[in-house]
């Protein structure tokens, strides 16, 4: 392959990253084209390309591979290293392209939706670690601490637990799941229904009227969670809030904008944009906000949507952060949709705390900093007490 291009005359780089313009303008032509007056993006239209002599001269060069070459061409897998190509030639750790499984993958984990039956899985020893309100689990009286032994009539007690998931995913209609309850075996019947994957969790810290939600992931039905929980810490009794965004790698940005809308006052700052120097401005357009005090959870791994909201809960409405310095993601990314399933996901612009600072490399500092570490008692046991969430009831009880 290499031989025949060096004889041509022309680099496969040069020959991939031409490919990739062309690979482009098929994937987006089919819709972008309709609601944006004809335009392939905000600045460039079909007139802007047909005058663009390194395209034109690319179109050359791609036909002659395809009716010259003397082996057969995969377009569509020298088209993927194409965009690969591009997407690692542009230098930025969050521009990219994801194959199509790998984008079904980011696609499903964003979704906030699952296809089960409502429980978590011991991966060791396959028993039910948590059943879920209102999952077709909850209702057929499933248990935690029930051990999945049989599905139908399939005896499971030497499968793998992903290979017993698969087995549940895999029903369209109901089946039986056989279950070991101490020393009696219970059998259900139940269906696999499209549920709501929980991401957050929340509880009132006991004793007190402090109440404590954990975000796990900005996905689509973050929001959602997130109001139905304060609802029910509001009439638990709540005063107070803890918002653990510890190991939350972010997610969608309107996720984080829709929860941060939940706690700010109308007009106050979100977040800003700043795209080629140019910056935008996103505030709070809803009436809805909250006046409790509020401390916020971040560490090393709390990092873009979860820095954004962070961010916006300091700056905007007078949270406390308690932690260590968050990640420093201070850039949002674009996703477009290949044909083939396949997406590039590439960075569009810096964003900017309310008060117009760039996070980007730096991060995010708390107003208190505090590590958890390792403790060993005199038996020479080793825990890890959570010395920042004690921090945060602290700082509350004040």
């Amino acid at each position: 392959m290499n031989k025949v291009n060096n004889y041509r005359g022309f680099s496969l780089a040069w020959v991939i990253g031409i490919v990739v313009v062309t690979s482009i303008i098929s994937a987006i032509t089919a819709g972008v084209i309709v609601y944006n007056n004809n335009k392939l993006s905000y600045d460039t239209t079909y007139g802007d390309l047909s005058n663009d002599k390194d395209l034109n001269e690319f179109l050359s060069v791609y036909a002659n591979i395809l009716s010259s070459y003397y082996e057969d061409v995969d377009t569509g897998a020298l088209l993927d290293q194409a965009i690969a190509g591009m997407m690692d030639y542009l230098g930025d750790d969050y521009t990219t392209y994801l194959d199509d499984e790998s984008t079904a993958e980011l696609f499903d984990s964003l979704s906030g939706e699952y296809t089960g039956i409502g429980v978590s899985i011991n991966n060791s020893d396959k028993s039910i670690v948590k059943v879920y309100k209102d999952t077709p689990a909850s209702k057929a009286g499933i248990q935690e601490g029930d051990i999945i032994v049989g599905f139908n009539d399939t005896d499971v007690t030497n499968m793998t637990a992903t290979e017993v998931v698969n087995l549940i995913k895999g029903s369209n209609d109901y089946f039986t799941l056989r279950l070991q309850r101490g020393t009696q075996t219970v059998s259900v019947s139940l269906k696999n229904e499209t549920l709501i994957a929980p991401n957050i969790d929340y509880y009132m810290v006991e004793n007190t009227n402090i109440g404590y939600l954990s975000l796990q992931t900005f996905s689509n039905t973050l929001a959602t969670q997130v109001k139905d929980a304060l609802n029910e810490l509001e009439k638990s009794g709540m005063k107070s809030l803890i918002i653990d965004l510890r190991n939350n790698t972010g997610g969608y940005l309107t996720a984080a904008t829709d929860v941060a809308n939940m706690f700010l006052e109308k007009g106050k700052r979100i977040y800003g944009l700043n795209y080629q120097n140019n910056i935008t401005n996103f505030n709070d357009e809803t009436s809805e906000h909250k006046e409790y005090e509020i401390v916020v959870l971040i560490n090393e791994n709390t990092a873009s949507a979860s820095e954004i909201l962070a961010a916006a809960l300091k700056e905007s409405y007078g949270a406390t952060l308690v932690g260590e310095t968050s990640f420093g993601k201070g850039k949002v990314q674009q996703t477009m949709k290949l044909d083939d399933g396949s997406m590039v996901k590439y960075t569009s612009a810096y964003w900017l705390t309310p008060n117009g600072t760039c996070i980007d490399g730096i991060g995010i500092n708390p107003d208190y900093y505090i590590v958890n570490e390792e403790v060993t008692d005199e038996a020479g046991n080793i825990t890890i007490p959570d010395a920042q969430l004690n921090k945060a009831i602290e700082v509350l009880q004040e």
